[in-house]
């Protein structure tokens, strides 16, 4: 089995590569020429350089290719121009597809890794529920609406009279962490120099999955997938907003600190300044607006029952555990 992975020298990416080659896959690593290679090192990788942004351009890339299955993990979490959100993840996903099928590329399976976040700040009265598939997404964020679109291309696909329909699944991860993420790497770093900041006063529930219980729906969504279908995908637990932080804390044997509760409109101002710094600086920050609807949001809970009843997916690692080896990881690497 031939299978192509976008995103593939970034976080989820790299631990679906390494997955497929576990697996004996002949595995093809989609790269621009500026990405990191550094977990990328297995011999056994193919590497193509793909242009997301030009389907003729992809055309050429893949006219001499045929892949079983293609796994698109390619996209973008911040950006200082709220454009390239669109660009990259909504018309980067509608050119590979359109070039796959201009190419009539006889794929069996095409997995779109998108996000809890398109469906934004819904079910949020208390006692808070778990958001449904057919919930309607209201997404609050320029990272979410840029998922939501990338799903409605697919969606919005016809058969074309010379192949049946496009067989792809989609894929809506929670709060993705593990080894090499760097986002929650950056909470990890502030409890060790002794402080937490945590916002709002209104109970949060939030919810995670570790990266390798992604790899694992990726796979089943490869083999049992029904297309058409998006499943939500959690660890199957919720926590309170305090949680990972002790959890975190308590790997890194318990150093003092001082927990900051700060209220909304403090993150607000904080945000702002934040992307005002990073328009001035060029410098992409995680302090941006989207960081600031992400955090006010209360409710993360997510229905993952149609992804353990379809695709048989059954998470493995619970947050304790997954904290304790992303901690260990970066200590091992010199992060911490």
């Amino acid at each position: 089995m031939k299978i192509l992975i976008t995103g593939a020298s970034g976080f989820i990416g790299s631990f679906i590569v390494e997955e497929a080659l576990r697996r004996g896959m002949e595995t093809w690593a989609a790269v621009r020429r500026s990405s990191s290679k550094e977990f990328l090192r297995d011999e056994r990788i193919h590497f193509i350089e793909l242009n997301l942004s030009s389907e003729e351009q992809l055309r050429k890339q893949l006219k001499d290719c045929q892949f079983d299955y293609v796994v698109h993990a390619a996209g973008v979490t911040k950006c200082l121009d709220k454009r390239d959100f669109r660009r990259i993840n909504t018309e980067g996903t509608r050119n590979l597809v359109r070039a796959i099928r201009a190419l009539q590329m006889p794929i069996r399976r095409f997995v779109f890794i998108s996000s809890l976040s398109i469906m934004g700040a819904i079910r949020e009265q208390q006692p808070y529920t778990e958001i449904q598939e057919d919930d309607t997404p209201q997404p609050n964020t320029a990272y979410g609406r840029s998922k939501l679109e990338a799903e409605q291309v697919l969606a919005t696909l016809t058969p074309l009279p010379s192949s049946p329909a496009f067989p792809y699944v989609i894929l809506r991860p929670t709060g993705v962490y593990g080894p090499r993420e760097r986002d929650y790497y950056m909470m990890a770093k502030s409890i060790k120099a002794h402080t937490d900041f945590a916002v709002g006063f209104k109970k949060q529930d939030i919810t995670f999955v570790y990266v390798t219980d992604v790899v694992q729906a990726v796979f089943l969504a490869l083999e049992k997938g029904q297309t058409g279908r998006r499943y939500f995908l959690s660890d199957g637990e919720v926590y309170q907003s305090s949680t990972f932080s002790d959890l975190i804390r308590s790997e890194l044997d318990n150093p003092w600190w001082i927990r900051i509760t700060a209220p909304l409109w403090l993150l607000r101002i904080i945000t702002c300044c934040g992307e005002y710094i990073g328009r001035l600086t060029g410098r992409v920050t995680a302090l941006n607006n989207d960081k600031y609807h992400i955090m006010k949001q209360r409710n993360w809970r997510c229905d993952i029952r149609p992804a353990q009843e379809e695709l048989g997916y059954q998470p493995q690692v619970k947050l304790a555990e997954g904290v304790r080896r992303s901690i260990q990881w970066y200590k091992e690497q010199g992060w911490l």
